[in-house]
């Protein structure tokens, strides 16, 4: 089979696509013939430093569509030809990829396979932001950095359609603001200063709940933005910048409250938990409250250009590689 590897760290040209042996599925596991996978920004941190990398050569990729190709011992409830989504966790940019049957979701009718694809991570995601971890209520407002990519674009309507009273966003072009206005966000803010904006958008208030995918120096300034018993949620550290320790006058002072989450963490750690996650989130694109646009398309020999595309300034939406047809 087909599969995009990098034997050594640095810049896009290090994807390379190589012949690999096709996997078989052990115990608990399936193996998924692939149709798309989606393309995130973990992957750019995974072949530019290393994230999560445990050695070379490396096979990126977090989140497959597809069909199932055979399954292992002991697995109930998924059959070869079943159309899924998966998050693999790594290796996705391959024509075969190995999944545990945990982490398998067949689709709801109505979900087609490329639309599929751009699912497991985001939109799990974005809905336990809001509603898991965040405890977002009605009448709340809410502020997310990033809010041009798959999870920010997911955010924002998910946090409409949950009756937010604020919704807004933060991104680093005007591109990408022009983007996040079609989905759901009511003003978003271009560049560093969204503390200062934050206050003169809600009259010095703040902001209920705060998601923040940047880490560093933005999810310090990020509590400077929230309101009396704000909630600030951690979900990635993009910036790359060590880790900010919170201090506690930071935080009981105004009855602040910071907390993470990580969807991979909670695949190996409370699978059904992931499962009951992603049933609501599909089912927010089946009836429609979410679109989750996929703006860009590659083949798997383009993997290269798609992270090129998704490291520069005027990436929004999902994007994907196409991996079968």
């Amino acid at each position: 089979m087909r599969a995009v590897q990098f034997q050594e760290y640095g810049g896009p040209e290090v994807l390379k696509v190589v012949r690999a042996d096709t996997p078989e599925p052990g115990p608990g596991q399936v193996t998924v013939d692939t149709a798309y996978a989606g393309v995130n920004f973990a992957d750019l941190k995974a072949r530019a430093e290393g994230y999560r990398v445990e050695s070379l050569p490396f096979v990126p990729g977090l989140e497959v569509s597809g069909r199932i190709r055979a399954v292992g011992h002991g697995v109930e409830g998924l059959r070869p030809g079943q159309e899924v989504a998966a998050l693999v966790g790594a290796g996705a940019y391959a024509e075969v990829v190995v999944a545990e049957a945990a982490t398998v979701f067949p689709l709801p009718e109505g979900l087609d396979l490329r639309t599929a694809a751009a699912l497991p991570t985001v939109l799990p995601t974005a809905y336990a932001l809001l509603h898991e971890v965040g405890r977002l209520r009605a009448g709340e407002s809410v502020l997310v950095h990033g809010a041009a990519g798959g999870i920010g674009t997911a955010a924002g309507q998910l946090a409409r359609a949950a009756g937010a009273g604020a919704v807004y966003g933060v991104v680093s072009s005007a591109a990408k603001a022009e983007h996040a206005l079609a989905y759901g966000y009511d003003e978003v803010f271009v560049g560093d200063s969204f503390p200062e904006e934050v206050r003169r958008a809600t009259g010095g208030r703040g902001v209920d709940l705060l998601l923040d995918p940047v880490g560093g120096d933005t999810l310090r300034r990020g509590l400077d933005a929230l309101a009396v018993f704000g909630r600030l949620v951690s979900f990635g550290n993009a910036s790359g910048a060590a880790p900010w320790q919170v201090g506690q006058p930071e935080l009981y002072a105004e009855g602040r409250s910071v907390a993470g989450f990580s969807i991979l963490a909670l695949a190996r750690s409370a699978p059904e938990a992931l499962r009951s996650l992603t049933e609501r989130a599909f089912a927010a694109v089946t009836d429609g409250t979410v679109k989750l646009p996929v703006t860009a398309e590659f083949a798997l020999s383009e993997a290269a250009a798609a992270h090129a595309l998704m490291g520069g300034r005027t990436s929004t939406g999902k994007l994907l590689l196409r991996i079968a047809g």
